[in-house]
């Protein structure tokens, strides 16, 4: 059954294309190790909530937009194969070499999710 890893993560707003860049070519890796698709999405409507809310979640400051975005991979054993591959891949080190001045790591959230229903249209 396949498995999905998703993250939410605060982007400054001026940075969309660099972001954007960045995703483009984690991508590349990420299919090398197995993923099956991935799907980035901009925040667009994402209202601050009274009690939680994604913006804050991510601590979002105003110069910033929420994002959305997920991994699906075959199964859980190829994602986290391709975890432990990423400890040691060098290729991420060229790929976001300044990627605290795009987004922040530390308000970054992410998990892996067993899907337990999957539809499609």
């Amino acid at each position: 059954m396949t498995y999905i890893q998703g993250f939410l993560a605060p982007v400054k707003t001026a940075k969309k294309a660099g972001y954007k860049d960045i995703a483009e070519k984690s991508w590349a890796l990420f299919k090398e190790y197995g993923a099956v698709s991935s799907c980035e999405g901009w925040g667009d409507t994402v209202p601050d909530g009274e009690v939680t809310s994604f913006p804050m979640a991510v601590k979002k400051e105003p110069d910033e937009t929420v994002v959305f975005s997920w991994i699906v991979w075959p199964d859980k054993q190829t994602a986290d194969a391709a975890m432990a591959k990423m400890q040691d891949d060098p290729r991420w080190g060229e790929i976001m070499p300044n990627a605290d001045e795009i987004f922040s790591l530390k308000r970054m959230m992410f998990g892996g999710f067993e899907p337990i229903l999957d539809q499609t249209a």
